[in-house]
């Protein structure tokens, strides 16, 4: 053994090593009593049932703004192509001159 092999406490780097491991150990082992005390939130685990019956129209506004939404996306797929046709880019080109030039 060389004098690089023991700790500065006189003991060796394994006994030191030992020694941490059973104070984690004690730490843990600690730690999982006091989770027994405190126990499951109320409630942890029980199903939650409703006295109510389903209401037969939920999830409807869901499925409008779906169908709202790709409503919009095709409007906004025909308004790109009718905005790069030729005849509305000329039109789209002499109000935009003519408003530079006022």
């Amino acid at each position: 053994m060389t004098e690089h092999d023991v700790h500065p406490a006189g003991r060796t780097d394994r006994a030191a090593d030992r020694a941490a491991d059973r104070a984690a150990d004690r730490a843990v082992d600690r730690a999982a009593d006091r989770a027994d005390e405190v126990g499951p939130p109320p409630g942890a685990g029980v199903p939650q049932v409703s006295a109510e019956p389903l209401d037969p129209e939920a999830g409807l506004a869901t499925a409008e703004y779906a169908i709202a939404t790709i409503a919009a996306v095709g409007f906004a797929g025909l308004l790109i192509v009718v905005l790069q046709s030729d005849t509305v880019r000329g039109l789209l080109e002499g109000i935009v001159g003519q408003a530079l030039t006022v």
